[in-house]
């Protein structure tokens, strides 16, 4: 019986490989064929404070997987995108996200599923989620904070990253609606550290993702968006 399991298992193996290179292929070529422009601010944009990666979290401490987990440099990146004239509030816009996040994601990129394989819908704190991405990884997250204007995921053990990531909406001092997507963030394994941090592919296509997640946001809003996406990224070291 062992013997014999052996195909089997072999079997599997290259299916999974032919899915990854199926997945990553579509994904590049729509990639190259809907690149959405994007307003790079990396020396206007504040670097802030990072949240405090220690604290207390929501659920299980135990499968979180941390920035101090990670590889390679932290990135603080962060992506935005302004409109005017909106039909929902911040507060409206974030709770429609939350209730149905992969109507605004990219689905050929991530898809949003529970922990059984369903759709994700009505997001709450402690939640647990798998982000399904083309290749090799899945994403699992969970739901770590909830605000009338924002929420936050962490990463899980698994994770291609090891860190946060936070969704929030704000009134900026023109009166527009701002939409922005915050992270930070490291490698969660080698092969991502080697596409991220030494590759401009997994750049690339992370910021794509985020971009067009925001340009839907704006889309969903109701209003004129005010001009395309805008991106920052920080690389810093951590102490430990």
């Amino acid at each position: 019986m062992v013997a014999s399991s052996r195909p089997l298992q072999a079997g599997g193996t290259v299916r999974r490989v032919a899915r990854w290179c199926l997945d990553l292929t579509t994904t590049l070529l729509r990639y190259s064929a809907q690149r959405v422009p994007t307003y790079l601010r990396h020396r206007e944009e504040a670097l802030g404070d990072p949240p405090d990666f220690d604290r207390e979290l929501p659920g299980d401490p135990a499968t979180l997987q941390r920035p101090h987990e990670g590889i390679g440099p932290l990135f603080h990146r962060s992506y935005w995108v302004v409109v005017t004239d909106e039909v929902l509030s911040g507060e409206e816009l974030i709770s429609s996200i939350l209730q149905e996040p992969n109507t605004v994601t990219p689905t050929e990129m991530a898809r949003f599923e529970t922990m059984a394989g369903e759709p994700a819908r009505n997001l709450e704190v402690g939640d647990e989620l798998i982000v399904r991405l083309p290749g090799p990884w899945n994403g699992p997250i969970r739901v770590i904070e909830r605000t009338p204007t924002s929420f936050r995921f962490a990463t899980l053990q698994g994770h291609l990253e090891a860190g946060e990531i936070e969704f929030r909406t704000r009134t900026d001092d023109r009166g527009f609606l701002e939409f922005r997507i915050e992270s930070w963030a490291r490698s969660g394994d080698p092969l991502f550290h080697l596409l991220y941090g030494r590759l401009i592919i997994g750049r690339e296509l992370q910021q794509h993702m985020w971009a067009q997640f925001c340009r839907r946001v704006a889309a969903a809003s109701g209003g004129v968006r005010m001009s395309n996406t805008a991106s920052s990224t920080h690389r810093l070291e951590l102490s430990r």
